[in-house]
Order: C-alpha cells, then sequence, then structure tokens
C-alpha cells in the first residue's frame, strides 16, 4: 500500500461503493475502510425486506439490477452490490472501524482505525469521504425501560411473534410496514404515535392498507400518546389530555428512526447548523470546511435523514471525484 492514498472512503454501503467506483475511473489511489460487512445496514435490514424505490434507482456504476419484481427484495440488493464490488475489484477493508481523523498538515489526513482484535492502525491520505449512513444509531425515545432485552430499535422476522402482544412505536415508513408484517404473520399489534395522525411520508401503495387495518380493528393505533415508560409486561402512555393508561405488550419495536454520527463529524472538525445539524457542505463539490473531507449520502441531511437515499445519494461519487481531478490538475499545473 503506498504511503499516502489519494483518497480513503469511510463506508462500503451503496454510496461508499459509488464513490469507489468513481475513484477507481480516475485512477485515484484509494482504500474503502467498512467497519462491518459490505452494505452493511443493508445486510441488516429484516430478511423479507422489499425496497420501496425501484431497480434502476439503486444501481451503481452503470451496471443494471436484475430483479424479478419493481422494486427489489433484500437478498437480491445484497448479490447486487457483491457482484458490483467484485466487478470493480473496489479495494476494501472490512471489520475497520475508523475511530479518528485529523489533519495533518496542508494535504493530508491521518485516519484511525479499530480492527478485529482491537488492532489500531492509521492510514494516511490526502482527501476523506465520509459515507458512513445513519442505520447505526436509532432515534431514543429516553425513557426508563428502554434498555430491557424485550425492546427493539430494530425490525426483524415477524414469525416468531405470532400470538403474541407486539407494540410498534412510530408511524413512518419502517413502523407502517413492520405493523403490517406482524399482522399479518398472526401477531396482536399496537400502534402508538405520538402525532395526531400517520406520517404523510409513508409510501402511498403502504398507507391504505395500514389505515384500512387500523380501521377494521386488526390493527390498534393509539395517537397523541407518548410513552412514558416501558415495563416487562406493559407500556405506560400519557395521551395529549395528560391522562395515562397502561398498554399491554410483550415485546417492543421502537421504530423511531436514526440518524447519523453527530458527534464523529464534529470530531473530523465539520461544523454542523445548531438547529438542522446540517454539515457544513459545499453543494457543488460535497466538500465540508474541513478542506479535502467530503461528505456523501444521508450524512448530509442532517437530522432531515428522509431528504437523501441510495436514489440521490449514489450520484454525490462522481461531484467529489470531479473535484478532487480538478484540485489535482490545478496543483500540477506549471
Amino acid at each position: 500500500m503506498p504511503e499516502t492514498m489519494d483518497l480513503l472512503i469511510v463506508g462500503a454501503g451503496p454510496t461508499g461503493l459509488a464513490c469507489g467506483i468513481e475513484a477507481q475511473r480516475a485512477g485515484l489511489r484509494f482504500l474503502i475502510l467498512e467497519k462491518g460487512c459490505l452494505v452493511n445496514s443493508l445486510f441488516h435490514y429484516p430478511p423479507g425486506m422489499t425496497f420501496f424505490t425501484s431497480r434502476e434507482r439503486l444501481e451503481i456504476g452503470d451496471l443494471p439490477l436484475p430483479s424479478l419484481n419493481v422494486k427489489p427484495a433484500r437478498a437480491e440488493a445484497l448479490e447486487y452490490y457483491r457482484c458490483a464490488a467484485e466487478h470493480y475489484k473496489l479495494p476494501i477493508r472490512y471489520q475497520e472501524r475508523v475511530i479518528s481523523i485529523e489533519k495533518n498538515g496542508v494535504n493530508s489526513f491521518d485516519v484511525q482505525i479499530l480492527g478485529l482484535w482491537d488492532r489500531r492502525d492509521t492510514y494516511h491520505a490526502q482527501s476523506v469521504i465520509l459515507a458512513t449512513g445513519y442505520y447505526d444509531l436509532p432515534n431514543k425515545l429516553n425513557v426508563p425501560g428502554e434498555e430491557l432485552p424485550h425492546v427493539s430499535h430494530y425490525y426483524s422476522d415477524a414469525h416468531a411473534f405470532y400470538q403474541r402482544k407486539v407494540a410498534v412505536i412510530g408511524a413512518a415508513n419502517s413502523a407502517a410496514v413492520s405493523a403490517l408484517d406482524l399482522y399479518r404473520h398472526g401477531a396482536e399489534v399496537s400502534l402508538i404515535h405520538r402525532e395526531a395522525e400517520l406520517s404523510r411520508h409513508i409510501k402511498y401503495w403502504i398507507m391504505p392498507d395500514l389505515k384500512n387495518r387500523i380501521k377494521e380493528g386488526s390493527i390498534r393505533a393509539f395517537f397523541d400518546c407518548q410513552v412514558k415508560q416501558i415495563t416487562p409486561d406493559h407500556l405506560c402512555l400519557q395521551k395529549a389530555s395528560g391522562e395515562q393508561f397502561h398498554l399491554e405488550a410483550e415485546y417492543v419495536f421502537a421504530l423511531t428512526g436514526y440518524h447519523p454520527d453527530f458527534d464523529f463529524i464534529r470530531n473530523a472538525g465539520v461544523q454542523l447548523d445548531p438547529t438542522s445539524l446540517k454539515p457544513v457542505c459545499n453543494p457543488k463539490t460535497l466538500e465540508t470546511n474541513v478542506t479535502g473531507l467530503y461528505l456523501a449520502g444521508v450524512i448530509i441531511a442532517g437530522r432531515n435523514t428522509n431528504e437523501i437515499f441510495i436514489e440521490n445519494g449514489r450520484f454525490h461519487g462522481k461531484q467529489i471525484v470531479d473535484d478532487i481531478k480538478t484540485k489535482r490538475a490545478g496543483s500540477l499545473a506549471p
């Protein structure tokens, strides 16, 4: 490995892979560092999940995504991204969590990683792209009992909850799909949401199904309710009026969304808007206030994680690599 790389990409999700493809096309010396496995977040999606978007909007590197359906399943996407990484022979280091990024001089970064068996190492690069996504950090309820073993911020498979009382907290896409899946696999489902109605972000083909299940009573819905406490066998809920009541639940899925690792971004020197937590970022080049440090994918959106998905984040790599090439050409000019 060269002593100093042209580029390090943090994250081997679809956006990070797309950045790697652009870097390879540009002839850059680069590495992709991934804390888990390839497309780690997608791997941890529910096994039976189907994407909300169509197959052509998930494609990277001009490679078609073969699928029997307009909206691919999780297994099809995992195979596709494996094939993309193999086709382009992308250099990826797995199980290497980046723990710090420090500027070292004008055109160099020191990137420290923590690998397997607590192995520590430092990479050096002229530029760095953060494409770390947001799925690792759930939006916590911050209520007593949230850390109990029967509470999860990630939905898995419905079979284990057949004939069990399950509470789903939240009313956006993840909560909607999970509640419907649980109901169809024989669970007794209650949906709790702090707002007065379902989220407007629920996909148009899911919304009628969920509304009809609520209307007929197949899924119990509690709107304008805040979760105040979770116990081993029930939730303590509070209505907008202030009245409190108990809801029996054997399992709880707190599907209240996720957020980027803002502390990690700050520690790299990137400034964040105090309200939206959007990082300071040139919209044309995606370079932050730290020269040579770029952002790609959903982390650009701060708290507003519903603004950027694979379908638009996959183009960020070209914007960034074009800027890197322009800077390199300028530095080599006589």
